[in-house]
């Protein structure tokens, strides 16, 4: 990706920040009890920029992405880059401002649409007896492939290629797991 566009990406991110931190700030409610607020070296804008980058490039994992590209190849971009593990625990608090981001760049409706789904497992088959992560919340789906554990995304893109709507579901529960425990 070029220089210019990582700047641009990271311009309307960090504008979007700007706006949307103080208003969830404002809108938290205080238990009484002061709570520890690790600084980190990396923004929040800098953290969801790298995500978003990296939903656009051609890996496929993560750790993969940020361990042989973002460290080696983007530390003039994002001067404080922190390890892979604390960027993970980094990633959980950008969540809901990526949510945010994401609905505010949405593409109009209108002509012709086109909607798919695609599954997001969160576990092996065979794991998810032993899964807590997302033990509440993730079910069991099927799709064309077959059966998996997790969640299903799906997604309307209008005929200018750009996102008009997306939802993250829980597949209806069918039976327990296919797999003897």
């Amino acid at each position: 990706m070029s220089m210019i566009c990582i700047y641009n990406l990271f311009y309307d991110v960090d504008n979007f920040c700007n706006e949307l931190e103080p208003a969830l700030n404002k809108s938290l409610i205080d238990e009484g009890k002061k709570k520890r607020v690790k600084e980190s070296s990396l923004s929040l804008s800098e953290v969801m920029t790298i995500v978003i980058l990296f939903h656009s490039s051609d890996y496929r994992h993560f750790k993969a992405y940020y361990t042989e590209y973002v460290i080696k190849y983007m530390g003039q971009y994002f001067p404080g880059l922190v390890s892979y593990n604390r960027f993970v625990e980094l990633m959980q608090t950008a969540l809901l401002p990526l949510c945010c981001y994401l609905q505010t760049r949405k593409g109009r409706v209108a002509g012709i649409s086109f909607i798919d789904s695609t599954p997001i497992i969160v576990c092996n088959n065979r794991r998810d007896h032993s899964h807590k992560v997302f033990k509440e919340l993730a079910k069991w789906g099927k799709n064309s492939v077959g059966r998996f554990y997790g969640f299903k995304l799906h997604i309307v893109i209008n005929e200018c290629g750009e996102l008009s709507a997306f939802k993250l579901t829980r597949e209806i529960p069918t039976t327990e797991s296919p797999f003897p425990t």
